[in-house]
């Protein structure tokens, strides 16, 4: 039985989403919150987070950030799965970029579930002064890569080069999003250039 393109792309997204939840369900499950576990060296580490908001640990605006940034995602999430579902029916359109719409969409999906279901599995993962679990869980974040420590003239101490903590979730969007700008970028410019006639 051959598959549709649709149906490769729902496979893709799902085996994403799939393998950053378990990431994620281990991580909880078996490490302490601020516990660090070296991989390689001193330069990737496990170290388990909660991140309140945006991606690579990024705070937005407390409570009602969090919900404006839910919504957001909700709404990303659907708009993306709908352009995507018209560009897999063309023939124009190259494999790649429904690949790497389809890790943003997927990566989407994989913080929209911790945001939305985790704090009613975990209580201890719901923002503080949240009024009910639901929509306020907190994203688990674990890969940490400290490369190196940089201090600049001004600076009063020592910082990290990317010090941020991040998720599988977190990578999908953002290679995605890489990939598309790198190789993809004249498909879009095109399909803007229609739009405009």
């Amino acid at each position: 039985m051959k598959l549709s393109k649709g149906t490769k792309l729902f496979i893709l997204g799902l085996i994403l989403v799939v393998l950053d939840q378990i990431i994620k369900v281990l991580v909880k499950t078996n490490m302490d919150l601020g516990e660090t576990i070296n991989v390689i060296g001193d330069w990737f580490k496990l170290h388990f987070v909660l991140n309140k908001g945006m991606a690579f640990g990024m705070a937005f605006g407390g409570l009602v950030g969090k919900v404006i940034l839910s919504v957001f995602r909700i709404v990303l999430f659907g708009g993306l799965c709908w352009w995507i579902s018209g560009l897999s029916k063309r023939k124009d359109v190259p494999t790649g970029v429904l690949v790497g719409l389809t890790m943003i969409t997927a990566g989407a999906m994989g913080n929209i579930i911790d945001c939305f279901f985790y704090g009613l599995i975990w209580p201890e993962t719901v923002m503080a002064g949240a009024p009910f679990p639901f929509m306020f869980g907190q994203v688990v974040d674990m890969f940490y890569f400290p490369l190196f420590d940089y201090k600049l003239p001004w600076m009063e101490t020592p910082r990290t080069f990317f010090g941020a903590v991040f998720n599988f979730a977190d990578s999908c969007v953002t290679c995605g999003a890489i990939y598309l700008l790198l190789f993809h970028y004249r498909f879009f410019a095109k399909e803007e250039e229609v739009v405009e006639q």
